[in-house]
Parts: C-alpha cells; structure tokens; sequence
C-alpha cells in the first residue's frame, strides 16, 4: 500500500508546480502604464514607487535558482528552531537568531555604502518608526511565537501556518490600506482559505482540551505569528521609500535591541549550548535570516515583488519534508487537508481582477 504522505506531499507537490506555472504566465503578462501595474487590459493594482519595477526584465534562471532556494532556506528555518530549542529558551533564539544577523547584515550594509535614514526630516522619522514596527512584528513577536509554539507543535505545522500570511493580507489590506476592496471572489476565497485555518488549528481539541496540554494554545501562537507577518508586510507598503537593505537591516537591530532585555528577564543567561542547538541557533542567524535578506533584495531588484511573492507557496512544502526526512516527524492528515484549503482559498482570492480600464 503507498504512503499517505509520500502520496500526499506528491499530490501538493504538483499542485505547486501548476500553480507557479500559473503564476508566471501572468507574471509575462504584467506591465506598468503609468502608475498603474496591468494585465493585459485590467487594472490589478497601482504603485507610488512604480518607476522602480517599470522596467523589469522576465525572470532568468538565475531568479528562479534564487526563488527556489529561499524557499528551501526559510523552509529549513523551522527545523533549525527545533534545534535551537534543544538548549535555548524561545525567545533566547529569537534573540540570537537576529543579533547574528543583523551584525552580518550591517558590515555589508555599510560596506556596499548603502546609507540609513536620518532623523532629520519628518519623512526620516517616519521611516524609522516603520523600521521599528517592522523589527517588532517580522522579527521579535513572530519569531519568539513561532519559538514557543515549537516547543508542542511539529516544524511542520509551524511550516504550515506560513500559508496563512498572503490570506491574512487581503482583509488587512482592505482595512487599513483601503486600496484592495473584498469584492466577492476574494471573500469566497478568504472564506475557503479560513476554513483551512480553522483545520489546522484543530476546533475539537481547543474545545474538549482540559489545560493539560498546551498544544492548542501553541497552535493559535504559531497563527498569531502568521498574522504579525501579515501587519509587516502592510507596514512595509505604508513606508516612504528607503534601501530595502538599510530597512530589513534596522528592523533587525531594532528587534534585538527591543529582544534583549525582555529575552534575559524571562529566560535568564542561557548556558553553554549543545552542538546541534549551537548549529540550529548560528543557522537561523545566518541563513533564513542574514542570507534569506540578501537573496530577497537581489529578487526584487531584478525580477520585482510579483516574482517573489511566489516563495510563499514553496515555503509550507519544504518545512513538512525538513520535518519529516530530517526530524521523523508525522503529519497527520489534517495539516495536508488545511493546507490544500488555504491555497486554493488563495488561488480564487488572487485570480485575476475583472475591472475593466479605458487605458
């Protein structure tokens, strides 16, 4: 009889490749008139910053090379925190995690001669005050979340719960930014997508759960982090222009200096590690983290945002076979259910626009 899983992570496996297939045949399609991004003759979205992308080549294999392996990279980062959890406290991790990488990240910041706002003007202010809504709610909250929610949950369910962060967007987009209206396709879609979370989080155990375990409470953590990776990603769009570089860089030093203090109230001065934590702490620093940037920058740079958007559907995929070949863990039928859920929630939510222009 065949695997369950190895036959479900097939099937999930070949979702994903038709779905970027899908994605990048629109991709092709994309172009900028004015300060509105188009396909074909629809208006999908428009930009402030539009000049930056205008002239945005296809993506070559050097891009998709890159694509594919910050989707192993970030994938990889839930094992690494498994590791780490070996010896470290949660938020001890989290705050190793991005002081390591926000040294690295400085000496090349510095060293490529990118510059960091001032405080100067009100525009720098403001600037820095996005930075440091971006280290709280990219760095320190969601990674200290994810950290503890690991401590009952597998890496591969903390993998999943990625998926939700692009769903999550559509109703903060509409919310706060008020530029992405609900119409019924994304409802329809967000519904579907929701039903997934709902899945995954587990409603029978949160409701017959006795308060013996804290799996349940660790599951809606790992949501919880999910949905602060969504407020970043709307604070991200809220932000005047300023190096890519320079912002991911302060937000990570913004995050370990706000970490710190809380991080060695809590959990104390951590011991000497054992050497698989010590490799699973330097990994999260240097990889999905240090490297993860450098790889994101040079994406947007030359292929745009609407490329590297498409890691988040590679992303669950790599962290349920990292936790499954490298951790033997199981993955119950629910994770996969959920999971296709919410992409196909997501594949309607994102189809494209039906609005019309006169362009």
């Amino acid at each position: 009889m065949a695997n369950p899983f190895r036959l479900a992570f097939f099937c999930l496996s070949f979702i994903f490749a038709h779905i970027n297939d899908y994605l990048f045949s629109l991709l092709l399609e994309i172009r900028f008139v004015g300060k509105y991004v188009c396909y074909k003759n629809y208006i999908l979205a428009y930009t402030i910053n539009y000049k930056r992308f205008e002239n945005m080549t296809k993506p070559t294999i050097a891009n998709w090379i890159a694509l594919i392996c910050l989707g192993i990279i970030w994938g990889g980062s839930f094992m690494g925190a498994k590791l780490a959890l070996i010896s470290f406290g949660p938020m001890t991790v989290a705050l190793l995690r991005v002081s390591l990488a926000s040294m690295v990240l400085l000496i090349i910041t510095i060293a490529s001669g990118r510059k960091f706002p001032k405080f100067s003007t009100p525009t720098d202010r403001r600037i820095w005050l996005h930075i440091t809504l971006m280290g709280l709610l990219t760095n320190s909250i969601p990674f200290s979340l994810l950290n503890w929610g690991q401590l009952y949950v597998s890496s591969g369910f903390a993998g999943v719960t990625m998926a939700v962060v692009p769903l999550l967007v559509l109703p903060l987009s509409h919310f706060i930014l008020k530029s992405n209206e609900m119409v019924p396709r994304k409802i329809f879609g967000f519904i579907i997508g929701f039903i997934g979370i709902i899945v995954l989080i587990g409603p029978t155990q949160l409701i017959i759960n006795t308060g013996a375990s804290l799996e349940p409470l660790a599951r809606i953590a790992c949501i919880v982090a999910a949905l602060c990776y969504g407020l970043g990603s709307i604070n991200t769009r809220l932000c005047p222009p300023v190096s890519i570089m320079a912002y991911s860089t302060g937000g990570l030093i913004i995050g370990a200096i706000l970490l710190a203090p809380v991080a060695l109230f809590i959990e104390g001065i951590p011991q000497w590690p054992e050497t698989t934590a010590l490799v699973g702490t330097i990994y999260l620093g240097l990889f999905p983290t240090a490297l993860a940037t450098i790889l994101l920058v040079s994406i947007i740079n030359s292929a745009g945002p609407a490329f590297m958007s498409m890691v988040n559907y590679q992303v669950p995929l790599w962290a349920i076979a990292f936790g499954v070949f490298f951790l033997s863990e199981e993955v119950p039928t629910s994770f996969i259910a959920a999971l296709g859920l919410i992409m196909i929630g997501l594949a309607i939510s994102q189809s494209k626009a039906k609005q019309k222009t006169s362009l």
